[in-house]
């Protein structure tokens, strides 16, 4: 640890900063959407990274007024579940982090925008599952990120002060939501660049990350 800082426990987000997951997604929303006659760039897609179901569920409702939004959302699990089975990437220095962060006894936890059965699928596709014993996702709050809710939800359960927690993100609704809790925040951008409004660290890497923040 650095002189004068020290934590109590570490809160990882699941999709695009432990897994490599936000491409598979972009590519299984595409695909539904052009089932329904659709034809998007992915590009268009990006606004919804970070966010939960329903904040998405109103982006499209905005832009694309007449779309089947239980269609699409059937469609994409479906091709999501399609492309996880193929083989989901852990993202640099996962597990060299994670083992260090185990073998210290240091208490971890998931706080994730998805939805439970989604999460805990991923987690034990890439078996990450045992590192985590505590997993806050989206179905356990009445506000998602960017509201802190969730992370001050693993802070409970992990009995621990918010303020002494440090949080990796790869959002910037993500790294709101885990500032907002009066954490310290690490930003490791995925697909979207940053500037880092929300973070006390931006790194290109999540060991990079754990130094500059003191791990």
């Amino acid at each position: 640890m650095i002189e004068g800082r020290t934590y109590s426990a570490v809160f990882f987000d699941l999709d695009g900063t432990l897994i490599d997951t936000e491409r598979l997604g972009l590519a299984a929303g595409q695909a539904a959407m052009a089932m329904l006659g659709h034809d998007v760039e992915q590009s268009f897609l990006h606004q919804l990274i970070g966010k939960d179901r329903d904040s998405g569920a109103e982006i499209l409702r905005a832009h694309l007024p007449d779309l089947d939004l239980e269609a699409l959302d059937h469609h994409w699990e479906v091709e999501s579940h399609r492309l996880h089975k193929a083989g989901i990437d852990l993202k640099p220095g996962v597990l060299t982090l994670l083992d260090e962060l185990a073998a210290r006894k240091m208490p971890r936890a998931i706080v994730t925008s998805s939805q439970s059965r989604s999460a805990q699928e991923k987690l034990a596709m890439t078996g990450l599952d045992r590192y985590f014993s505590t997993v806050v996702t989206v179905n356990c709050v009445t506000r998602a990120k960017p509201a802190p809710d969730a992370y001050l939800l693993a802070a409970q359960r992990l009995d621990v002060d918010p303020a002494t927690c440090l949080v990796f993100e790869d959002s910037d609704t993500g790294a709101q939501a885990a500032h907002s809790a009066g954490m310290r925040v690490v930003q490791v951008p995925d697909l979207l660049p940053t500037a880092g409004l929300h973070a006390h660290h931006v790194a290109d890497t999540l060991i990079n990350g754990a130094r500059a923040a003191g791990l």
